[in-house]
């Protein structure tokens, strides 16, 4: 009856969620900003004035229950994947960017450690 439970970890953690890495606490101030990440423009976000969200997106609260951490930075990196007529930004994005400010040209919109900041923010959205 006993059988080699550890063989079945490799299987178990493959079907958990990835953990985010990053910093919630600076993903919901990047997530609020109206010059840095740039979501409260087009999303209602927990604990921000409604009046001073937009409503193109969906409301993002709760979204840490709809979404894994990884298929939310999916949704960040590459938004028309899921849904081809948004407007919504691939913040990882660093080609063709040239209706943009000559020393933003080649960067993303946000980086490596924000978009892990981000992606922490919202995954704790329950």
């Amino acid at each position: 009856m006993h059988r080699n439970w550890l063989a079945l970890l490799p299987a178990l953690a493959a079907s958990l969620p990835a953990l985010a890495q990053g910093d919630a606490q600076r993903g919901a101030a990047i997530a609020a900003s109206r010059t840095e990440g740039l979501c409260v423009l087009c999303h209602a976000l927990p604990g921000i004035d409604a009046r001073l969200a937009g409503n193109i997106g969906p409301d993002l609260a709760g979204v840490g229950l709809r979404l894994t951490p990884a298929q939310l930075r999916q949704r960040l990196l590459a938004p028309q994947d899921f849904n081809p007529d948004t407007i919504m930004p691939r913040y990882g994005r660093r080609d063709g960017l040239v209706r943009v400010a000559a020393s933003r040209r080649g960067q993303p919109l946000l980086g490596e450690a924000q978009l892990d900041d981000v992606v922490a923010y919202l995954a704790g959205l329950r």
